[in-house]
């Protein structure tokens, strides 16, 4: 099946319903608009952003690993800097969060690693922010708090004890 080209004319709107369909709690819909938009227009800066975004808001699903990758992939085709590093950070921080409510056991060192990521990134950001942006600062704050309220160690399980054969 072939899929329909959008009217060059229709991109400010489509990227409009994109936002919404996010704040209604459906990035897949966002995530389609944004790749329609991206095929007329393959470096609509704001189309890549919603795009990142829709792509982090789906990491509560089993295929968050997936869905990490074509973000990440996706923040390196933002021009601007410091909008890659951002939203690079985004990335790590929102994959961190998603994977430590999922509440799997040994999820830890892989939580405080992507919120090290992040961090980093957010610290690349505010480097070359611009006047009065400190959202990356905002960003690199929340990490930290998160990182301070997580258990310095999780517990151990209570696993039954191996059945022993004769």
């Amino acid at each position: 099946m072939e899929l329909k080209r959008l009217s060059t004319d229709g991109i400010p709107s489509a990227l409009a319903k994109a936002e919404r369909y996010r704040l209604l709690n459906e990035p897949g819909e966002a995530e389609s608009i944004c790749l329609d938009v991206l095929r007329i227009d393959h470096a609509n800066q704001a189309a890549l952003v919603t795009l990142v975004l829709a792509l982090t808001d789906q990491f509560s699903s089993e295929t968050s690993a997936a869905a990490a990758a074509r973000a990440l992939e996706t923040t390196a085709r933002l021009e601007d800097e410091y909008d890659r590093w951002y939203y690079t950070g985004i990335v790590h921080e929102r994959r961190a969060k998603s994977h430590h409510h999922k509440g799997r056991h040994g999820s830890a060192p892989a939580v405080r690693e992507w919120l090290h990521d992040a961090m980093r990134a957010y610290e690349r950001a505010e480097a070359i922010r611009p006047k009065g942006n400190d959202d990356s600062i905002l960003r690199w704050n929340a990490c930290a708090r998160f990182l301070m309220d997580l258990p310095k160690h999780e517990p151990d399980l209570d696993l039954p004890a191996p059945i022993e054969l004769e």
